[in-house]
């Protein structure tokens, strides 16, 4: 049946609503814009969002720590089942209502500007519109098909605008595999769905994982998956949660389908922005929040070891890249490692605390390689340069010429190595602490996942350091190299600057807590810990955030000196670990190897097989079937024709003869009955 709200809910419902479809409006609106009012479309869709935002902030006053809002409608039955699907309003959703609108703004002013030149300039704000609803449509839905459904449209709509630029192949074949390697996450995430529904017949997922749902009720005992309305073997509740793994790796780019998220740099920066920050990438995280009930203890150790093996990995990778948005690429890879491992560990509060500082401090600095970029392509294009205007070895001392830009980017920079001051110093800090405190009664090798999580601080301080310094310190290489080259940079207008102000002063730690230095007084950790847990109750809580952050700025100082003043010693660039770093592990290569190239090789032994057997012996009926249609044709016109043709002669003849007795002359008559009787008369004589 239908939920009847009180009205401050039913005003709050609207209000959420309205926040998810003006997006969707302005997609509708662009869609049908007429090509001579093109630039219109990026105030529509900019001023769509604005008033998205405007609303999700009277949502998340209405909703935060207050009891969640629930509103929905019967929408189909299936069986005896009848199916439910509404919205569901309640501190996760509400918060990532707010985030996602809140930096979908800065990124739409700003695109205003970047794609101002770009011939499909409409289209652009079209597909990002659709994305925002997308995205915006998932966080709040209660049902797991609606959120399955808009989880599908948030690949569409990613898979459009990373080939936005779809006559370059390497646009073309991003898109292609963020869209496949979703797909494998998509099916998996399917079957989980599929599985939660046979053992509780139900999508609700207030029903399902509310704080009296049916998954607190079950339990696994001898083997079997007991809930409160039947019983399956624990093996389905397993393979439940790897089709969720599935799903989370894929759409938050963890091991092993992370790969797809370097390539989709292919974009424009400012979709890359938007992509990073707070929308795709952010949904698997988020779905983790939403199902956190239905995982067991080892479950959560899976979810913990992959999450930090991400987080590890991708920061080696991002060590030795010379591409700008490919460091950041593989920068958020690793970020968002440290929030799945958080999962994992229990740390619930501080993933989702990660997750919103890090849409911040990410947002701002893929803006800022956005400016950097076009202002290097503009030197290119002005004096007829071979380069590629995204390698960092191209670049340097922009720190003089890009003032604004080079701010924004250092206080991202810090925010990112989580140095304090920051907000990545509040939320990581309290993941750090946390997985300390986690491994304390584990075993040996789980006492690994803290002290990689560290290294992993280490390595993003180290790279994050290298990329500052061959961006922005240093001379300008481009002069260096071609000496006689002409160029005018500049921060940009007030579209780049307004939004790069935004974003820097959101990375530091007023908008989060008063106090610098203790996460545990920041409002958003408290909305999602118990009470009882924000005591600093041992040494982790000193000792860690000292002594990370103490070496994290030695680290950095050290790759200064690398880098910069060049007296210090560097890494080989010729070692094992240099080309593991540098060829990204070379898994990409082992997936061409041993999956995509026998995938192929398959796909051409079916198509020979199509070929040659199947429309072979298709070749063959018709040559077999044309013959006896020939030899058919002739029997039918030889034979049945022939036979009738013949008898046709014959009535014919017979009739020309026997019409020639009757042609009116009397003499004829007379002949023909004398020569009748003469005949009959001789018949008579002989017999």
């Amino acid at each position: 049946m239908e939920t009847y709200l009180p009205y401050q809910d039913s005003l709050t419902i609207c209000r959420a609503l309205a926040a998810v479809l003006l997006p969707l409006l302005a997609f509708a609106v662009n869609f049908f814009m007429p090509a001579k009012w093109c630039k219109v479309t990026g105030w529509v869709s900019t001023l769509a969002i604005l008033f998205s935002c405007i609303l999700s902030v009277m949502v998340f006053n209405g909703v935060w720590n207050h009891l969640p809002v629930h509103w929905q409608i019967r929408w189909f039955v299936i069986g005896g089942s009848k199916i439910y699907a509404g919205i569901l309003l309640n501190n996760l959703s509400a918060l990532m209502l707010l985030l996602v609108s809140v930096i979908a703004l800065p990124v739409h002013i700003y695109s205003t500007a970047y794609m101002k030149h770009d011939e499909r300039y409409n289209r652009y704000f079209t597909y990002l519109s659709f994305f925002c609803f997308s995205m915006l449509a998932l966080v709040v839905a209660d049902n797991l098909v609606l959120l399955y459904a808009f989880w599908e449209l948030v690949g569409f709509s990613s898979y459009l605008l990373i080939g936005f630029w779809f006559t370059r192949q390497n646009a073309i074949m991003a898109n292609k595999k963020a869209f496949i390697m979703n797909r494998i996450g998509d099916v998996g995430l399917l079957i989980a769905i599929l599985i939660l529904f046979s053992q509780y017949r139900t999508f609700d997922m207030v029903q399902l994982f509310g704080s009296e749902g049916f998954v607190t009720q079950s339990q696994i005992v001898d083997g079997n998956w007991l809930g409160p309305i039947r019983s399956m073997p624990a093996v389905w509740q397993y393979i439940a949660f790897g089709g969720i793994l599935l799903g989370v790796a894929a759409k938050s780019a963890q091991f092993p389908l992370h790969t797809w998220l370097p390539d989709a740099m292919e974009g424009p920066t400012s979709v890359s922005a938007l992509i990073h920050a707070a929308t795709m990438v952010a949904a698997g995280v988020f779905l983790l929040g939403r199902v956190y009930p239905m995982f067991t203890s080892v479950e959560l150790d899976i979810l913990a070891a992959v999450g930090c093996f991400t987080a590890f990995m991708a920061a080696t990778i991002a060590l030795t890249q010379n591409d700008l948005k490919r460091i950041l690429a593989y920068s958020t890879i690793s970020q968002l490692g440290y929030m799945v491992m958080a999962m994992g560990i229990g740390a619930y509060a501080s993933s989702l605390f990660h997750l919103v500082t890090h849409a911040f401090f990410k947002c701002l600095l893929f803006l800022v390689a956005g400016i950097v970029i076009h202002q290097v392509q503009h030197i290119k294009e002005d004096n007829d340069l071979d380069i590629d205007p995204q390698n960092i070895l191209n670049m340097g001392g922009l720190r003089k010429k890009l003032p604004l830009t080079f701010i924004a980017a250092l206080i991202g920079s810090l925010a990112l190595i989580g140095l304090p001051l920051t907000s990545g110093y509040l939320s990581k800090d309290g993941i750090l602490i946390q997985a300390f405190d986690w491994s304390d009664d584990k075993s040996i090798w789980f006492k690994l996942i803290p002290y990689g999580a560290i290294a992993t601080t280490w390595l993003t301080a180290f790279y994050v350091a290298r990329l500052m310094v061959k961006v922005f310190f240093g001379k300008f290489k481009l002069e260096q190299f071609h000496p006689n080259i002409k160029y005018h940079i500049s921060d940009g207008g007030l579209q780049y600057k307004a939004p790069l102000v935004f974003l820097a002063a959101a990375s530091l730690f007023p908008l989060f807590s008063l106090n610098p230095v203790l996460y545990e007084q920041a409002w958003l950790y408290t909305a999602f810990t118990p009470a009882n847990y924000l005591d600093r109750v041992n040494i982790y809580h000193t000792i860690i955030p000292i002594g990370v952050n103490i070496l994290s700025v030695f680290v950095m100082y050290w790759a200064y000196s690398v880098y910069f003043k060049r007296n210090s010693w560097s890494f080989p660039q010729t070692g094992f670990l240099f080309r593991l770093s540098y060829n990204q592990w070379y898994i990409d290569k082992i997936y061409l190897r041993f999956i995509v190239e026998p995938f192929m090789a398959l796909t051409r032994g079916a198509s020979i097989f199509d070929l040659k057997v199947i429309d072979g012996f298709i070749h063959l009926l018709t040559r077999i079937v044309i013959a006896i249609s020939k030899l058919a044709a002739w029997f039918d016109h030889n034979i049945i024709d022939g036979a009738t043709r013949l008898l046709t002669f014959m009535v014919e003849s017979i009739g020309n003869f026997v019409r020639g007795f009757q042609r009116g002359k009397i003499q004829y008559y007379l002949f023909s009955m004398l020569a009748i009787v003469l005949a009959l008369f001789i018949l008579k004589i002989l017999i």
